[in-house]
């Protein structure tokens, strides 16, 4: 017995979707598919659908005010802006006139969004909204190769008069116009697109430097996607909740592309504050976020169960006790006996599909993470309630996800193998994990030495990340490389484990462990706000605001004992002898966080650096 039906994920081999370009991809897709809802979006607390063929309308038309604009086969436009329809509809218009497709972050600042366009040459710029229009405004005379800008949502935007800004429903005007004169400028564009052109530009985080623009081309992409679904599936019966960000490559290639070829319905949140309001009206059946999610989503039940009868813990907790021994079944290989099944399906009905409808994933036929490193306990626990959680891994420069665990045998804390549609190998010398396929991309724009140092000379991608290799052929990420640990006993560490451990607290968000050359590891910890407040709270404990709460001596005593919890876990010389609380709330637009909402590990130290120098005196 399995905690799921197996035949439910089982992977699709066939092609189903033809086309060799994403362009081509998406107007076979609108033809098949044509009165078919697609794409969801809630508008002033309505949701509002949008068929395949509504969609490829619109991609037309604002692809025909493209061409208006004048843009040309194999120039750079570029997105700024949250996630949300207009993203997605602009980015297949662009890649139908032959254009690259380039995305930036909503959260940067105006000096970044300059850097980005300068490095793409990007001569088209859409932006979401007049906060984001005026980071351009600010930077406008330092890009002399833009040559217009067009605004999603004009509201806050009367009585602007400036020839180069455009709204989004003029330019789809100016597109009407223009294929009505010449009904096929559209498709002889189209025609000119080639499976080897450029698509799509994805600049990494900058973690370590400048960001770099990593170049996937329409045969690559097209690749990915298809090897997607054979490594776990999707169908048109299926339905996806988009809601990271469109210029990261998780969402773009394993949300917006691959609900493009399977046909899986795409559901776009409000903002990213209301996910879990979002995910419960949504209930997704496959559902794929980042670690940071999952933690946050694991920490609201902790919360509920607190402020739950007493009745109610003690069901909770004799359901969640049966759920950890089938699961614990399950990755062990192991049969699940009628009498544990039995019980199970007792647990569940006592508590945890409630828990499941508290997330908003009981509809979920499998869940999905990636993007960086997971606690293998958290993983347990949600496949303890009853969900496949598969964990996937992958970088920008492999078009996303290269391994990935199978639904049959997951194993937490294991990438899984690798997926079919490439190799992954390990260097005997390094132990560095390195891929090759043609999903591998292409290297990094304007910058022919780092790509060369990334990609071999056989086209072996030196992807940085460290990890071992079971007999099964699963891989496990032990670190990155530059993050690995040499204390000054000699000691190598990998902190990536034991910050994973931390971070499956529900009173810690993220941590970095230090301790290059350093007598003893320390820790710099940002606690989970919501969780510590209500223990303050239940305490009487007296606080503020956010930095008088890291302050108090009994938070101070609860993340101790936290530390305590995970050192118990690992040898002496392994252990966090001491901790700092991060005294400030920290969002994606602070410069610690990169977009996918993980500490910038070398950014924390030398910001912070007094403050650890302080934890060795």
């Amino acid at each position: 017995m399995n905690l799921w039906q197996a035949d439910q994920i089982k992977p699709e081999t066939r092609v189903v979707l033809e086309g060799s370009t994403l362009c081509a991809l998406f107007f076979n897709a609108v033809r098949e598919r044509g009165p078919q809802v697609w794409l969801r979006q809630k508008e002033l607390g309505i949701w509002q659908s949008q068929t395949w063929q509504q969609v490829g309308q619109a991609v037309r038309e604002i692809a025909g005010g493209l061409l208006h604009l004048g843009l040309q086969h194999g120039e750079v436009a570029s997105i700024l802006a949250n996630t949300n329809r207009d993203w997605l509809m602009t980015d297949l218009a662009v890649l139908s006139c032959g254009a690259v497709a380039n995305g930036i972050y909503p959260t940067d600042a105006a000096a970044q969004v300059q850097y980005l366009c300068e490095d793409s040459r990007t001569v088209v710029l859409f932006v979401e909204d007049d906060e984001q229009l005026d980071k351009v405004l600010e930077v406008r005379d330092r890009l002399p190769l833009l040559r217009q800008i067009v605004v999603f949502d004009t509201e806050g935007l009367r009585g602007l008069n400036d020839p180069m800004v455009v709204g989004l429903a003029q330019l789809r005007e100016q597109g009407r116009a223009h294929l009505a004169a010449d009904p096929q400028a559209l498709e002889r564009r189209l025609a000119q697109v080639q499976p080897s052109d450029l698509a799509i530009l994805v600049y990494t985080s900058g973690t370590t430097g400048k960001p770099k623009g990593a170049m996937h081309t329409h045969e690559a992409l097209v690749y990915t996607v298809r090897g997607y679904n054979t490594l776990i599936s999707r169908t048109e019966a299926d339905e996806a909740m988009c809601f990271l960000p469109l210029c990261h490559i998780a969402e773009r290639v394993g949300g917006e592309y691959f609900a493009l070829y399977t046909g899986c319905k795409l559901n776009f949140v409000e903002n990213p504050e209301t996910v879990p309001e979002n995910v419960r009206e949504i209930a997704p059946t496959v559902f794929t976020a980042v670690p940071r999610v999952w933690e946050k989503f694991y920490s609201g039940v902790m919360i509920a169960l607190k402020e739950s009868s007493r009745l109610q813990q003690l069901a909770y907790g004799w359901a969640i006790s049966v759920g950890y021994r089938v699961a614990d079944a399950v990755i062990a290989g192991q049969n699940v006996s009628t009498s544990l099944r039995l019980q199970f399906r007792l647990a569940r009905l006592l508590a945890l599909d409630n828990t499941r409808k508290l997330i908003g994933i009981h509809r979920a036929r499998y869940c999905v993470t990636g993007a960086a490193p997971i606690s293998p306990e958290l993983v347990r626990w949600y496949m303890a309630l009853g969900v496949p959680m598969l964990e996937v891994w992958g970088m920008t420069e492999t078009c996303g996800a290269s391994t990935g665990t199978p639904p049959g045998r997951i194993k937490p804390g294991s990438i899984g193998p690798a997926a079919s549609f490439n190799q992954v190998r390990i260097d005997p010398a390094t132990g560095e994990i390195q891929v090759k396929g043609p999903n591998v991309f292409k290297g990094y724009l304007n910058l022919p030495d780092k790509s060369a140092e990334a990609l071999d000379a056989d086209g072996w991608l030196h992807t940085g990340d460290v990890g071992v290799m079971d007999e099964d052929g699963y891989l496990r990420i032990t670190d990155r490389m530059k993050d690995i640990i040499i204390t000054a006993g000699g000691k190598n560490i990998t902190p990536t484990e034991l910050e994973n451990e931390l971070k499956f607290s529900p009173y810690i968000t993220d941590a970095v462990v230090i301790g290059d050359k350093r007598p003893y590891l320390v820790a710099i910890v940002m606690i989970d706000q919501d969780n510590v407040e209500k223990f303050a709270q239940d305490r009487e404990i007296p606080f503020s605001n956010y930095a008088s709460l890291t302050r108090a001596p009994e938070v101070q005593e609860l993340i101790q004992i936290e530390l305590d919890r995970v050192n118990a876990k690992f040898a002496r010389v392994e252990q966090i002898k001491k901790f700092f609380l991060l005294d400030k709330q920290l969002s994606a637009e602070d410069e610690e966080l990169t977009p996918t909402m993980k500490l910038k590990r070398k950014l924390v130290e030398k910001k912070y650096a007094p403050q650890i120098e302080a934890m060795y005196r």
